[in-house]
């Protein structure tokens, strides 16, 4: 896999990545705790994503997995600062998923 196969498929991962994230948070937690819970998605979702896309051999190649880690991590935050909190996706899944909104209705 080439640096920008890393890059490419880091990015492809991480666009969609908020979505998921935005299912573990809650509106009411902090910015800061925020950022450690999409920081650790990003980081685990990379390294699921060289898993999957390159098999475990792959982590031998310190360059593409560094590479695919921070294309997600930069694909996540761009994506959720550009398109997923503007058009109040992400803030609407958190809101559904929390444990309030489910105790209303119920």
């Amino acid at each position: 896999m080439s640096p920008i196969d890393s890059i490419t498929v880091g990015a492809q991962v991480g666009v969609i990545l908020p979505l998921f994230t935005a299912v573990v948070q809650r509106p009411a937690w902090s910015a800061k705790a925020k950022r450690v819970v999409a920081s650790v998605a990003a980081l685990i979702a990379g390294v699921l994503t060289v898993a999957v896309d390159g098999g475990w051999a792959q982590f031998q190649h310190g360059t593409h997995t560094t590479l695919t880690v921070l294309g997600v991590l930069a694909a996540a935050q761009t994506s959720y600062d550009l398109l997923w909190k503007p058009t109040r996706v992400a803030p609407a899944i958190e809101t559904v998923t929390s444990p309030k909104a489910a105790m209303k209705a119920g």
